[in-house]
């Protein structure tokens, strides 16, 4: 993708936001309209990361399950290795705010299915192994502890060509914190990502919470993430309501959507079979966020 087009694909999104921000009447944590041109105009380099294991990076949503664990081990050496990747790569320069994306274009034919990247690794492989067999292609946003605990899945994702991208380091509520501890939260997931993959991913998604406040954004952007990625549907799978019900909720989507469904729920795993199933009844295409942004 040419700079030019990555510029007018994240002016588009950024505007997409707005819009549907504007319509939902909720307004936290996104930028004006002329803000959000600025701060997407600054930072399109990042749109389109530069390796072929960059290009499938990025992340998942909030909830209240997350696991706690604070210290960071060294990753696994062999996860790099298995992605191909180099041991570290420089973040992207900081280029403004990031910009808060909650839908992609109107009148897509294609559905970003977004998971919360914690929980039971199990539930992971199964999503990943119904997602590989029906050809559909996810957004996983990790927790950094997760992650930490679970090198191995983070070859898994990108191998996939899944997005993988930075769902905070132990997910806490990201919103109270301060700027120096919302920065340390973000930039220690972006390093782990890193180190496994060679990229910080596409996307970073804020937690314990569907928008970022303006102090997140700016540790975001700064951080080198030039798109925060939010959702339109959320069928609440993180409560356990049972397969029907989150597949009932996910059939809200429309062409264009971001769902957020998590890892770590069974209910999930049995939903996501009737939920491509209803995406394909409807012409519709599970594709990866940074596919559906891009088209």
């Amino acid at each position: 993708m040419t700079a030019d087009a990555s510029r007018r694909v994240v002016l588009r999104a950024a505007a997409l936001t707005l819009l549907a921000a504007g319509a939902a009447g909720c307004t936290n944590g996104v930028l004006s309209a002329e803000s959000a041109a600025s701060s997407a105009t600054s930072s399109t380099a990042s749109l389109v990361p530069s390796s072929a294991a960059a290009s499938t990076a990025a992340g998942s949503r909030t909830t209240r399950s997350s696991s706690t664990t604070s210290s960071a081990a060294a990753p696994s050496p062999a996860a790099s290795t298995a992605l191909g990747a180099p041991a570290s790569a420089a973040p992207t320069p900081p280029g403004g705010p990031s910009v808060e994306i909650g839908t992609g274009p109107a009148g897509s034919q294609q559905v970003a299915l977004t998971f919360h990247g914690g929980g039971d690794p199990a539930t992971a492989q199964s999503i990943l192994e119904i997602a590989a067999d029906r050809g559909a292609h996810l957004t996983v946003l990790a927790i950094g502890t997760w992650l930490e605990a679970n090198p191995a899945m983070a070859a898994a994702i990108v191998g996939g060509g899944h997005d993988l991208g930075n769902h905070t380091w132990s997910h806490p509520v990201l919103s109270v914190l301060g700027a120096d501890d919302v920065r340390e939260e973000i930039t220690r997931c972006r390093d782990l990502l890193i180190q496994l993959t060679g990229s910080p991913g596409p996307f970073f998604r804020t937690s314990s919470g569907q928008h970022a406040s303006a102090v997140i954004l700016a540790e975001a952007g700064a951080a080198g993430y030039p798109l925060t990625l939010s959702y339109d549907i959320d069928p609440q799978d993180w409560t356990d309501p049972g397969a029907a019900a989150v597949r009932d909720g996910a059939a809200q989507a429309a062409g264009g959507s971001i769902v957020s469904l998590h890892f770590g729920h069974p209910g999930t795993v049995d939903a996501l079979p009737g939920i491509l199933d209803d995406l394909q009844a409807r012409g519709l295409q599970a594709v990866s966020a940074s596919t559906l942004l891009a088209g």
